[in-house]
């Protein structure tokens, strides 16, 4: 959703690059192209001014004449406006000092609330409690049989008494089911209210009876990033209307411009809590100002990379394979099971092009990373769940018959078998490298990285070194220049120090040239 933006804030910081002072004309340049890019990404006007003005004001400070890196200091102080713009620190879930917590979704139609629920139920699942989700959306038609699928697929309980479209009173199923959560155990009601195409007061007046019916610990306001400069105007009306004490993005993963997630903070003063990115009911999670800050500025999102990780490896199943590659066979223990398992653990992580986007510096190849084909894990697998298990212990023993049945079992060319093979193989030597403190095999200056500086040189000095000519005259007098240096070189190290002949004589023989006899007259 921030590509546009990312890629145009970019471009700007790497005409920065390589300046030691950076003069008031270079700031208003840059303050001038930020602008335009956050105006193009549909940020709300207000906002724009408010932030170009802070970046202009601490960019012309001490704070950036006296920094040693002019151009790092001004994206250090773009990226903290960003943060401050996206809400400052994260906003936790306020949860009640005795159960259930009540949480309210409001927003208008189409903003996805129905899916958010489950996604919200499901997350909360994972976090230790036992949510429920209650049908109060009675007018839209299936709203409460689409509740019922999600609540089943995300794994929690659900409260639908009434069978909706059109019919029932959903301010008397949200007050009774405060009541059932207290009799079933469940710490937390997730109420899904009804919306409208847009902004009307008996929208207004169901959502505010509902809020007074259950005196919600949270009210969400959940908006469709992707409907721009109207997110914003939907979400002060709510504010002023019925009142939020959130808001809930829907849709990140969107081809908008993404300007309404920067706007929305700024404008109502409620802080985004959190943000769906995908229609799987995991592609859900809290939102981190500083984390989204750091990925619209392209320098990646480690620590929810991390905390990803985290969540799918296990610390038991992770120590397992470190030793194995990590043992005195150079990592031969490591076999293709052990590959397909690490594989099917990143693969439930989520997306590669979404994990490959939170890496530092990918948003160079983003075009590369969003035509990934996420296919081709599949694939592999099934290379690999072709195989016997003798072949996957010892994949050396593949030969051209083996490899013809595998292709013929998996379903592709034989040439894919063996491409993996190879690919394995190489994987688990650099794997092993790594493991047992080698670093990685290729980069420069780093223990076990394809050489260090001495290396370099010698690679340097033969790079520069002349190419033969294809002229025989040519060549034949780079021959003759190349043995007079080699003479010319064993005769210095026939000599002694300073050029004096060895053996001794004291430099009877030895004459100045003719140069030096100018200079001393």
């Amino acid at each position: 959703m921030f590509d546009t933006l990312s890629d145009r804030l970019a471009a700007t910081f790497k005409n920065l690059r390589g300046k030691g002072r950076l003069s008031e004309a270079d700031i208003d340049a840059t303050a001038r192209e930020i602008r335009i890019a956050l105006l193009e990404a549909d940020v709300a006007l207000p906002v724009v001014r408010a932030f170009i003005k802070q970046v202009k004001e601490r960019a012309t400070g001490v704070e950036v004449s006296a920094a040693l890196n002019p151009a790092q200091q001004v994206i250090k102080i773009v990226n903290e406006e960003l943060i401050g713009i996206l809400g400052g620190e994260t906003r936790r879930l306020r949860f009640a000092k005795q159960p259930p917590t009540v949480i309210m979704l409001a927003g208008l139609q189409g903003a996805g609330k129905t899916t958010l629920a489950g996604k919200l139920g499901r997350w909360l699942k994972a976090q230790g409690h036992s949510p429920l989700l209650v049908a109060c959306d009675l007018q839209r038609p299936n709203a409460v049989n689409q509740l019922s699928v999600v609540a089943e697929r995300a794994g929690v309980g659900v409260y639908a008494p009434q069978p909706g479209n059109g019919v029932g009173d959903p301010v008397q199923v949200a007050k009774d089911s405060i009541e059932h959560a207290r009799t079933k155990q469940y710490d937390v009601v997730v109420v899904d209210t009804a919306g409208r195409l847009g902004i009307d007061q008996e929208l207004m007046q169901q959502a505010a009876d509902i809020r007074d019916a259950v005196s919600p610990d949270e009210v969400l306001f959940v908006v469709d990033a992707m409907i721009g400069q109207d997110a914003v105007n939907t979400a002060e009306a709510f504010r002023d209307g019925v009142g939020f004490d959130g808001v809930v993005l829907s849709k990140l993963d969107g081809d908008a411009r993404g300007g309404a997630a920067l706007s929305i903070a700024h404008v109502t003063g409620r802080q985004i809590m959190f943000a769906s990115n995908g229609e799987k009911l995991d592609d859900f999670d809290a939102f981190h100002p500083d984390r989204m800050a750091s990925r619209i500025l392209g320098m990646g999102d480690m620590l929810t990379l991390i905390e990803k990780a985290e969540q799918t490896f296990s610390q038991q199943e992770a120590e397992k394979m470190a030793s194995k590659l990590a043992s005195s066979k150079g990592g031969k223990d490591f076999t293709l099971d052990d590959f397909l398992a690490q594989m099917e653990q990143v693969r439930k992580m989520g997306s590669i092009s979404k994990l490959l986007g939170m890496l530092p510096g990918m948003g160079q190849i983003k075009d590369q990373i969003n035509n990934l084909d996420e296919r081709d894990v599949d694939r592999t697998a099934a290379i690999i769940k072709s195989m016997t298990p003798g072949e996957r212990q010892e994949p050396t023993i593949i030969n051209g018959s083996r490899r013809a049945r595998i292709a013929k079992g998996s379903g592709v060319e034989v040439s894919a078998v063996k491409n993996l093979v190879e690919r394995f193989f190489e994987a688990r030597k650099m794997m092993s490298r790594m493991a047992q403190g080698g670093g990685m095999p290729g980069m420069p200056g780093m223990p076990g990285m394809g050489g260090g500086p001495g290396k370099q040189k010698k690679k340097q000095k033969q790079a520069k070194g002349k190419q033969r000519s294809g002229n025989p005259m040519k060549r034949k007098q780079q021959e003759d220049e190349a043995a007079a240096r080699r003479a010319a070189a064993e005769e210095a190290a026939a000599s002694g120090a300073f050029g004096l002949p060895a053996g001794g004589q004291g430099g009877k023989d030895f004459e100045l040239p003719d140069e030096f006899k100018k200079f001393m007259g």
